[in-house]
């Protein structure tokens, strides 16, 4: 079986009708999503429709939360509060019924699906170290997790007696007498200096991780969020990839 993963859309058609264009090519079995389809850019109505349409498994992130009412945006940035108020006057009863059929986390054969972590998937935790993947690998059984929510694509590998091994994500080899934490990394806002789109492909004949990357048209679509008038920040995030 071969599948790709993708996570933080964030509304960004452009990014993922790229991807989707670039996962054709690689003749995968089934889609899985891991979730934030909306949120921060311009088109959250399509990318809901892409992701209904193509992605065999759709998870809930911290912005389809958000935008069912089920968290507050207090806690959020001024930017991504504006984002989500926005967010939320662009969906429809139909989109808010798509997203409250999204899952928390899904598992299948030795693989675990989640959008922040293992450890309380609705609160949407962040393993960026060592120490929170201990946790997260505290709250699964199976083989390997596959999760997303920080935009940076990264491995964690268990150590027994010592920390997780954190990586920066590469193609690689797991070993299948291991435990993996692997973070599929942003379609539509990635964070590690890379503007190009990343999702990952996974293989289990080969047993094998693939990232890929994918350009799009970066400055087509920061030219539709400054017409809305969206944060700056947002906008010029996008070219940095950060």
């Amino acid at each position: 079986m071969k599948f790709a993963l993708i996570s933080d859309i964030h509304a960004n058609y452009e990014a993922l009708t790229q991807v989707l264009a670039d996962i054709e090519t690689q003749k995968v079995d089934k889609i899985f999503c891991l979730g934030d389809v909306i949120g921060y850019g311009t088109d959250p109505v399509p990318c809901l429709e892409a992701v209904s349409k193509y992605c065999d498994v759709k998870l809930m992130g911290n912005h389809e939360y958000a935008a069912l009412g089920l968290i507050s945006t207090d806690h959020y940035n001024d930017a991504a509060k504006k984002s989500s108020e926005w967010t939320k006057t662009q969906l429809s009863d139909n989109e808010l019924s798509t997203i409250a059929d999204f899952e928390l986390s899904y598992s299948f054969e030795e693989f675990y699906l989640v959008h922040a972590s293992p450890f309380k998937p609705d609160e949407w935790k962040y393993i960026i170290a060592p120490n929170a993947a201990i946790e997260g690998f505290m709250h699964f059984e199976e083989k390997i997790c596959f999760n997303g929510h920080t935009h940076l694509p990264q491995i964690f590998t268990e150590q027994e007696d010592a920390l997780p091994r954190c990586q920066i994500g590469h193609d690689f080899l797991p070993d299948k007498e291991s435990r993996y934490i692997i973070n599929v990394g942003s379609v539509g806002q990635p964070r590690d200096n890379d503007n190009r789109a990343c999702y990952l492909i996974f293989d289990t004949a080969e047993y094998e991780a693939e990232y890929r990357r994918v350009e799009y048209d970066i400055t087509a679509v920061q030219k539709k969020m400054t017409a809305l008038k969206m944060p700056e920040m947002l906008i010029n995030r996008l070219a940095i990839g950060r």
